[in-house]
């Protein structure tokens, strides 16, 4: 079948979802919002309020400015998971190389030997090479001037820009569980599959992030392992669903509390939620008790 719909101009959107039984207080305010928010976007937070699907038409009351809200939710939420996790992957970055690097020298990022698959490990060492020619960074410029050999930078350097998925991909691929037990025990987790399954999740949740994307009630692919117990403040996990966000929520708020002790996570979560009172938690994965869960009291 061919497609035939044509573009629209901003005035006959906003007559598009009149026609299809949505409200709007102040069509002036939705015209300057789909000028600065692409109608498919947009339409992301409108579908929760549709009544049918397939027409589109919306269900009795339904409101563009609850849209909006719900946008802007979104919005601050990636805001405020992007910086959690980029204490998690400065932090990760930073124990890979310097336990690693003590252990085996300096380049046992290109040692076969230190991993388990060696497919995984020769793709990520052509990754690793295209990353570190990319990189503007003046270390790197520094050293390609002046050594030759071995191809890479020792790991101190080469691991500081290379992708977050790809230094994922080096921590599980590592065939020293020991060390890496080490490492999680530094992140208050006690066996490594776990800093890995939470790692994979954070990686697939940064992605995400990184477009954009649509995050409060999104199915999530790369569940997190949750553990029945932790030795830091945890939740009751009986019930929680590890495909939505909640889950990781829980798994970065954790993960903030061993980084940084003090840090403010838990209570700038909680101001966001408390200043859309018109966001369904549930729809994220939240419990109902979630507030009084250990690890979410402040």
């Amino acid at each position: 079948m061919d497609y035939t719909k044509q573009p629209l101009d901003y005035p006959q959107i906003i007559t598009m979802l009149k026609q299809r039984n949505l409200l709007i207080d102040n069509e002036a305010f939705a015209l300057e919002q789909l000028m600065i928010i692409s109608y498919f976007r947009l339409a992301n937070y409108l579908r929760p309020m549709e009544q049918d699907k397939t027409t589109h038409v919306f269900k009795p009351n339904s409101l563009f400015e609850n849209a909006i809200d719900l946008y802007y939710f979104d919005k601050k939420l990636r805001a405020l998971l992007f910086t959690a996790i980029q204490s998690f992957e400065v932090a990760l970055r930073s124990k890979l190389i310097h336990h690693c690097s003590l252990k085996y020298g300096a380049f046992w990022i290109i040692d076969r030997g230190k991993f388990d698959d060696k497919k995984i490990f020769s793709d990520c060492v052509i990754r690793i090479q295209q990353e570190v020619l990319r990189s503007k960074e003046d270390f790197i410029k520094e050293h390609f001037a002046k050594y030759d050999t071995p191809i890479l930078p020792p790991a101190w350097k080469t691991l500081e820009v290379v992708s977050f998925g790809t230094l994922s991909r080096i921590l599980c691929n590592l065939s020293d569980n020991p060390l890496k037990k080490k490492i999680a025990r530094e992140f208050n987790l006690p066996q490594h599959k776990y800093l890995e399954s939470w790692c994979k999740s954070v990686v697939a949740l940064r992605n995400n992030l990184a477009h954009h994307s649509r995050t409060w009630n999104r199915i999530y692919p790369i569940q997190p392992q949750l553990p029945q117990s932790l030795h830091g403040d945890w939740i009751d996990t009986s019930g929680i669903q590890n495909n939505k966000l909640y889950a990781q929520l829980c798994c970065l708020a954790y993960l903030q509390d061993s980084i940084h002790p003090n840090n403010d996570f838990k209570h700038q979560l909680k101001h966001l939620i408390a200043s859309y009172p018109n966001v369904d938690v549930t729809a994220m994965g939240f419990p109902n008790d979630w507030n009084n869960q250990p690890l979410w009291k402040i």
